[in-house]
């Protein structure tokens, strides 16, 4: 039975992990959070998860990379400094990393990378994302996945397409780009739509979530599938047989 250790155990996600993982045949070795040893965990389980903190990912990649085991990121809000660790932590381990552990996630952005390549330059495309209100990064992890997604569709860079804000006097909206906007109230678990529109019609793709546990089953798959693979990036699109 595959044995998985979880950086930021004592938050939502980490006991959500731990509560679905018996039911998918894996084991909790054990947890770290933020006064722990990130090395301890590391040493003890065959795959680790990191639902943890930003800030923590440095520390958590390099314990990784000592005990040569893999690692799921799920933590979001990263920067561009955090992608440079993690491409330099593939060199050695199997990392899979994304803002979203959800399976319909995964399918939702295989369609709008579909969409957004059919449709072509004529459909303007919007991102519309809300979370609870604790949630301290905006646009959330899942809406930029969801944007990149629809950049490539596009063939271009979400840096290149994104527009986040859109206030006072902005004039005509401007072909190619890509909005995002962010919500933020009460207990929302996660809702995001894409919408496709053109002139005299639209397509409204959207997936909501009201359990926690879907996440937690999704990062538990992840690693199930990482926990042999051999150095490199890897992506839940991959997980999904992508």
């Amino acid at each position: 039975m595959t044995s998985i250790g979880i950086y930021g155990s004592l938050g939502r996600m980490g006991q959500a992990i731990a509560a679905v993982a018996p039911e998918m045949n894996a084991r909790i070795a054990g947890g770290a959070d933020v006064k722990d040893d990130p090395g301890a965990i590391a040493a003890e389980a065959d795959v680790l998860i990191d639902f943890s903190a930003a800030q923590a990912l440095e520390a958590h990649l390099a314990a990784a990379r000592a005990a040569g085991k893999p690692i799921v990121v799920g933590t979001t809000g990263l920067s561009l400094q955090h992608h440079a660790l993690i491409d330099a932590a593939a060199q050695e381990i199997a990392v899979l990393q994304t803002g979203n552990t959800s399976l319909g996630i995964g399918l939702l952005q295989r369609l709008v990378r579909e969409a957004a390549q059919q449709l072509g330059a004529d459909w303007d495309i919007e991102i519309v994302e809300m979370h609870h209100r604790h949630k301290a990064d905006a646009p959330s992890g899942t809406a930029l996945m969801l944007g990149n997604a629809a950049a490539t569709g596009m063939g271009t860079t979400l840096a290149e397409a994104e527009v986040t804000d859109r206030a006072g006097t902005v004039g005509p909206r401007a072909t190619g780009t890509i909005g995002l906007a962010s919500l933020r109230g009460g207990s929302v678990v996660g809702d995001h739509s894409v919408v496709f529109a053109t002139a005299g019609e639209r397509i409204e793709l959207t997936h909501r979530a009201d359990d926690r546990a879907i996440f937690a089953r999704g990062a538990v798959r992840a690693a199930l599938w990482l926990a042999d693979k051999p150095a490199g990036r890897y992506t839940m699109d991959q997980v999904l047989g992508g």
